[in-house]
């Protein structure tokens, strides 16, 4: 019976130390003692043990996500799909991830407790954490660390994040192009680097177009379909109501979506409407509007990226070498369409 790495080295009628070299990817190994002693593992079903494996390697083979429960994190399916993506990669890898919430104020303490435990190679922090003044040092500890988005504060980090800015550009320019002049940004919360970089790529398009933006033509909040139907309901309720509408994620969309057929108005016929769309397994962007006219991202793929990026840092890749910035295509669909004829008048 193989019960413990000598068993095994025994069997092959090698030292422990070559088994150990060839099980942990050791260069040194030539490519036919590996093989050997890989496949006698799987085949004698030999699995290392892991503290004795951490001790040999100074390896943890694990990624940890830390984030902050007073943010809801793990109820936006946005997140749910991030994770799918960074748990994909690392069990393809061969890592674990291990996740750290922690409540708001001891962000600080959890990260010294998790780097001090020797538990993870690296971390993966998100954008809310980063974007508080009181944490944003964070970013810059003396260990393996990825960000998930712009760092609002200019952190110097590895990082991956999309051009919010240019794609709500390029979204509110398709828009005017079309002869909107009244066009609604229903926004995330301002206080993160996304949503601050949606609205100045939404405000320089309006400029470019020689509109001013309106602030009763600009709403932030949750990503959500109810602040995105209450957004949308107070619009259309005011006395120079939008006709079109730019929203953050495709729940906000959906809640304009209802808005919109409760005002006995249609998309796009009405009223245009166009969303950003991280491509959420459980959101599809029909549920807002058949051919729903988007702005798209994939955050699946962008947590398979921030896992390989973990695991750059962790062999020693410079965080000035990993910083990416994705762009985001306009894919143009039924919802959006020429301004009505009716609708004249400028933004402000």
């Amino acid at each position: 019976m193989i019960r413990n790495l000598k068993d095994l080295a025994d069997h092959l009628g090698l030292s422990p130390a070559t088994v150990s070299r060839a099980l942990n990817g050791y260069p040194e190994v030539n490519a036919k003692t590996r093989h050997r002693v890989l496949d006698a593992a799987k085949r004698l079903n030999y699995r290392p043990n892991l503290s004795a494996q951490r001790l040999a390697t100074g390896r943890a083979d694990a990624i940890g996500l830390l984030f902050g429960i007073a943010d809801n994190m793990l109820d936006n399916p946005i997140v749910t799909d991030l994770l799918t993506g960074i748990a994909e990669t690392a069990a393809e890898r061969g890592m674990a991830i291990h996740l750290f919430p922690t409540k708001r104020g001891e962000e600080r303490a959890a990260c010294e407790r998790i780097v001090s435990s020797g538990a993870v190679d690296a971390l993966v922090l998100l954008s809310p954490i980063l974007d508080r003044p009181e944490t944003a040092d964070l970013a810059e500890i003396d260990f393996p660390v990825v960000c998930h988005g712009r760092p609002l504060l200019g952190q110097a980090v590895a990082s991956m994040s999309v051009d919010n800015l240019g794609a709500f550009f390029k979204g509110t320019a398709h828009l005017t192009a079309l002869g909107h002049r009244r066009i609604a940004l229903l926004n995330g919360e301002e206080i993160y680097s996304y949503a601050v970089d949606r609205r100045e790529g939404y405000v320089r398009a309006l400029a470019e177009a020689g509109l001013a933006p309106g602030p009763d033509l600009m709403a932030q909040g949750p990503q959500t379909f109810a602040q995105g139907f209450a957004a949308a309901r107070a619009m259309l309720a005011s006395g120079a109501r939008p006709t079109a509408f730019l929203c953050s994620s495709v729940l906000m969309a959906t809640g304009a979506a209802r808005a919109i057929a409760a005002a006995g108005l249609r998309v796009p016929d009405d009223i245009s409407l166009m969303a950003h769309d991280d491509v959420i397994a459980a959101l599809p962007s029909e549920i807002a509007a058949p051919g729903l006219t988007v702005l798209r991202s994939s955050v699946r793929l962008a947590g398979r990226r921030l896992a390989d990026m973990a695991i750059e840092r962790r062999q020693g890749t410079p965080a000035a070498d990993l910083v990416e910035v994705w762009d985001v295509p306009l894919i143009e669909g039924r919802s959006t369409g020429p301004a009505p004829v009716d609708a004249g008048g400028d933004i402000g």
